[in-house]
């Protein structure tokens, strides 16, 4: 039988990709979607688009923690940082199975996520029970997870182009990293208004103040990264470009990232630099890599769709491994080409 199913957080972007995946997910029984601070209503009234849909007239709640112990045995977090936690305990103490898209549990250690966040952490005792659910790094802890913390949409892109460069011996690189406007989320700011983003780039975080730049470094086991993140006019995508100096032949550095890849069916190795169009609305990540051998220097542009790999999709991806089910199960795999 369809599990049972959760989510909190459904009026935002990525909530809106989570809805879309579980009600097509063969093993999972949407029962329970709560908005937020929009209040009581259905989906529709969230996601216009979704009028006269089925899902359109589900009812859309606001928190209600008994409400969903009662209705389901899975739930999904899309949070802000440092929300979710206190609710995660309660899930995990009733038994349910949790995956957090927010960054409360990502970190797993209680002094990384003060030091990013500026806070202490609300529930230092269940970073233990936490896997990262970054398929391609960490796919191998997610079996039987009941804790998932999916990743955000830059320490993926980035981690996935810098992971082969630091097997090969890159100990320090520098990461240009581009977003969509989307990655800044629904609410309305100076930040992310129309007037504010058309037709203008921004470089922001800068000198090591992000946020995700300790998550990167956690997954990188150690190696520094140079990361600026850039806000671009686009909605959606996100591309990630890592340099680093190696001296290495191209011949080895490409095997490297075969050797990383090939096995993953949502990684693609691409011989020309990939756009973010091309991976629009799928939740594939494609790869290029370009050595300079006469000046030592490799680099590695990945792009994602940033409420997808970057997002839902990857969420997604981690619970089907968590649950013994096929990986690509229920995940979009082909983007929308125009």
């Amino acid at each position: 039988m369809p599990t049972p199913t959760a989510i909190i957080g459904a009026n935002g972007y990525a909530g809106a990709e989570l809805l879309r995946m579980i009600w097509a997910h063969p093993e999972l029984d949407l029962r329970c979607v709560v908005g937020g601070r929009r209040g009581k209503g259905s989906v529709s009234d969230a996601w216009p688009a979704l009028t006269g849909h089925p899902l359109g007239g589900f009812p859309l709640s606001n928190l209600d923690i008994q409400e969903i112990l009662d209705q389901a045995e899975l739930v999904f977090l899309a949070l802000p940082h440092g929300v979710s936690a206190p609710m995660v305990a309660r899930f995990l103490s009733a038994g349910l199975q949790v995956v957090d898209l927010g960054a409360d549990f990502r970190l797993g250690d209680p002094a990384l996520w003060q030091r990013s966040y500026g806070v202490p952490h609300p529930c230092p005792n269940l970073l233990k029970d936490a896997v990262y659910g970054l398929p391609e790094i960490a796919g191998g802890d997610l079996p039987g997870a009941r804790l998932i913390a999916a990743p955000g949409c830059y320490p993926t892109a980035t981690t996935l182009a810098a992971w082969p460069l630091v097997q090969l011996g890159a100990s320090w690189l520098v990461a240009d990293c581009m977003s969509g406007i989307s990655g800044a989320g629904r609410s309305p700011g100076a930040r992310n208004l129309y007037g504010s983003v058309n037709e203008s780039v921004v470089a922001y975080g800068m000198g090591g103040s992000h946020r995700h730049t300790l998550e990167i470094e956690r997954n990188l086991k150690g190696a520094k990264v140079s990361f600026t993140p850039h806000l671009v006019p686009m909605t959606r995508g996100l591309l990630a470009t890592v340099h680093a100096q190696l001296d290495l032949p191209a011949a080895k550095v490409n095997l490297a990232f075969s050797e990383a890849y090939d096995a993953h069916p949502l990684v693609v190795l691409r011989e020309q630099p990939p756009a973010t169009g091309d991976v629009r609305g799928s939740a594939l990540a494609h790869l290029h890599v370009a050595v300079d051998e006469a000046r030592g220097v490799v680099s590695v542009s990945c792009a994602i769709d940033n409420l997808l790999k970057g997002a839902g999709a990857q969420a997604l991806q981690a619970l089907n491994l968590a649950n013994g089910w096929p990986e690509t199960l229920g995940l979009p795999q082909f983007p929308a080409l125009l």
